[in-house]
């Protein structure tokens, strides 16, 4: 096998990328990674490793942090202090991270492949005198890698994903206990009376409007960097780079915007990347419809399969029938 380092996506067709990361999630695919890329706080570059008659068989993208403006990627915040990597291997935002291999991989060559992934992604760090890290890895690629690195892996945080069995909304309420049943639709009953105008946009169309709500969400929760030019700026460029793919569900009390949620379909799930509420305009039960059932209705409208709904809140998201799971931490040396 041969591996490989290219300074930009530009260099790999789309869709030899994509056979790699569609199973693997939204926040490892070909167009969110190139948006990514423009991010100015960090550099990015992606190891391959190709069999030799070039087929790539496992990659990984490689984030060279100058500046982190997230706390919960910020070593210094998750890791003991004798551990400050500052290449950042996978994923480096979205709290969901796997290396990736193509599938139907036998398990001998999946983990060679890893291994020279793993030794890529030190070499690269080295270069640049630091060390490499995989923060938020699933279970599955916390149990693949863990063998590779020197220290056992680190808890960071537990990830929530609600299963959409059958075709339906109804199909969705009657997979949980009836108890729950009567309180989801008590909660959209009530959201319902409110006559609230509900309108799913694409992004590029209400960015600046989501932007502000969205920067006043994120300082009510003691982000104080996330400022409004900030926010507005991060859903631009999310807008321009995922253009149509990037959908919002809204909700509007006349012509002024009182909550959203911002959400992707990839592969079999839908992602909720973005949820944001006027804390001064109270509406019965808005977080709850937007971060999870008006998604479910529009995932089913799809076709996918799956509501991932991430970290945080973890008994909430569990009530609505998600499935839990531990992310990790694995260091280098």
């Amino acid at each position: 096998m041969i591996t490989s380092i290219i300074d930009s996506l530009d260099e790999i067709p789309a869709a030899e990328w994509e056979h790699l990361a569609r199973p693997a999630g939204l926040y490892l695919s070909h167009r969110w990674l190139a948006g990514e890329a423009q991010d100015p706080t960090a550099t990015s570059a992606y190891a391959l490793v190709r069999d030799l008659d070039g087929t790539l068989l496992a990659a990984t993208p490689l984030h060279l942090v100058r500046e982190e403006p997230n706390d919960s990627y910020q070593p210094e915040t998750v890791l003991p202090p004798h551990l400050r990597p500052r290449v950042v291997a996978g994923a480096r935002r979205g709290y969901h991270n796997t290396p990736l291999t193509a599938p139907g991989l036998d398990p001998a060559r999946r983990s060679a492949c890893l291994t020279l992934l793993r030794d890529t992604a030190r070499q690269f760090a080295g270069h640049h005198g630091t060390t490499h890290w995989w923060p938020y890895l699933t279970a599955e690629a916390t149990e693949l890698l863990a063998p590779l690195y020197p220290a056992p892996p680190r808890h960071l945080e537990d990830d929530a994903l609600i299963p959409l069995p059958g075709t339906s909304f109804d199909d969705y309420l009657a997979s949980l206990p009836s108890r729950r049943r009567v309180s989801i639709r008590r909660e959209r009953r009530a959201f319902a009376e409110a006559a609230l105008d509900v309108r799913r946009h694409a992004l590029a169309d209400c960015f600046e409007e989501a932007g502000a709500l969205l920067a006043g969400h994120q300082q009510g929760h003691g982000h104080d960097r996330d400022g409004t030019d900030a926010m507005t700026a991060l859903l631009k460029r999310q807008a321009a780079t995922m253009g149509d793919e990037a959908r919002v569900v809204a909700a509007h009390d006349g012509d002024r915007l009182i909550g959203f949620c911002l959400y992707y379909h990839y592969g079999a799930t839908t992602w909720i990347r973005a949820v944001a509420l006027d804390r001064d305009h109270a509406a019965p039960h808005l977080y709850f419809n937007l971060t999870y059932y008006l998604p479910i209705e529009d995932a089913y409208a799809h076709g996918t399969t799956a509501l991932h709904v991430g970290m945080t809140t973890i008994e909430a998201k569990r009530r609505r029938g998600a499935a839990v799971s531990p992310l990790h931490a694995l260091v280098d040396r």
